[in-house]
């Protein structure tokens, strides 16, 4: 296992952190997955206030492991009042059974509202600040699914020590706040590359013959270990067997060989040959959309759809439109009423309204919750 530090916090954390939204199966489960992961190198454990019993389970396994063996991190929405802040971190304290965490985030910072409390010095970070004097809280950061801009605006307020970012090597739109972050010396944590960075862990055959002599996970992870901007990357296995892949590339952080370098040229030469003059190159010229149609994110799920058979990925992403509010913003691309706005501003020329029906037949598929509502 190699270790980064974590921007101005100078935590020297591991290139894989545990994320514990999957561990839910049982307490059992749960004590088993941290206990490898220490065990396997991995010092640094996230979850959130969120995720259903996350912090009552790794409050319980924790007890099993030394403190000085890990760095911790939780994090908590943004609030209106300081109050409501102070509530939630005393109740993440005491599920968790920990004196202070090494991290806080402030968790989705997704619209400008979100921005407002979470920069309010009498909103939730007042409590934050009395919290850090108290040694309850060391370090603040945030977590955001919102757009470039709205993180860009976060990250140039020089509140945060850290960011949560979804960067993949399928979703760069988010490279200028890599960029940024890292000058301003922030830590810069990965979110999801598995599972949102694509569903790599079940790969469909096409993307796997494409990928070879890597698989699709392992590719994905040295396209972000080879950035030394980036600090660590979010496992989020549901059970300890799902820590094995990852760890195999734990020590590979160097820049990308030739042979890597290929494989990707060749996934960006497949992509642009299987979608031709309908291929959408995520400019974002489209928005802002009348009928509020995430435009770009949608037909990016039709770029993967088509160039790669990442259908089934698409499908768990797509469904999420409409349903899923201020964490997956927009409407679902059949809402399209063809009033032509986004078609004079489209670079390509691509007909939109048609591509955007195309893609809504194509990943259309039945709602489901989200995972830890079912807990």
């Amino acid at each position: 296992m190699q270790y980064r530090r974590f921007g101005k916090t100078n935590l020297p954390l591991s290139v894989f952190s545990l994320g514990t939204m999957r561990c839910l199966a049982s307490q059992e489960v749960m004590t088993q997955t941290v206990q490898q992961a220490i065990a396997a190198g991995i010092n640094h454990l996230e979850t959130a206030k969120g995720y259903g019993k996350s912090e009552d389970y790794l409050g319980q396994a924790l007890r099993t492991v030394a403190r000085d063996r890990f760095y911790l991190t939780s994090k908590i929405c943004p609030t209106p009042d300081a109050k409501t802040m102070k509530q939630a971190i005393e109740q993440s304290l005491a599920r968790l059974q920990v004196d202070y965490l090494d991290c806080l985030a402030l968790h989705g910072i997704n619209t400008p509202q979100h921005l407002e409390w979470a920069t309010r010095p009498r909103g939730c970070l007042g409590a934050i600040h009395e919290a850090q004097a108290q040694g309850k809280i060391r370090h603040l950061g945030f977590s955001s699914h919102g757009s470039l801009e709205l993180i860009l605006d976060a990250v140039k307020t020089g509140l945060f020590e850290f960011i949560n970012l979804h960067y993949y090597y399928f979703y760069q739109r988010l490279a200028p706040a890599i960029a940024l972050a890292s000058s301003l010396d922030m830590g810069i944590f990965i979110i999801s590359p598995a599972d949102k960075g694509g569903q790599l862990y079940t790969p469909p055959q096409k993307l796997q013959n494409l990928c070879q002599p890597l698989t699709p996970l392992g590719l994905t992870y040295r396209f972000l270990l080879s950035d030394p901007r980036v600090t660590s990357l979010s496992v989020g296995p549901a059970h300890p067997r799902e820590l094995m892949e990852p760890l195999t590339w734990a020590d590979q952080i160097g820049p990308l060989s030739s042979r890597e370098e290929e494989i990707l040229q060749r996934l960006d030469q497949h992509r642009d040959q299987s979608l031709g003059l309908e291929q959408c190159r995520q400019c974002y010229a489209c928005l802002p959309c009348p009928e509020v149609i995430n435009i770009p994110e949608i037909l990016r799920l039709r770029n993967l759809a088509i160039a790669f058979d990442m259908k089934e990925f698409g499908q768990y992403r797509y469904r999420m439109f409409g349903n899923a509010g201020h964490w997956f913003p927009g409407q679902k691309g059949d809402q399209c009423t063809d009033c032509g706005d986004c078609l004079l501003r489209c670079p390509e020329q691509l007909d939109i309204p048609t591509l955007l029906r195309d893609t809504h037949q194509r990943l259309q598929g039945p709602v489901r919750r989200r995972l830890w509502d079912d807990v």
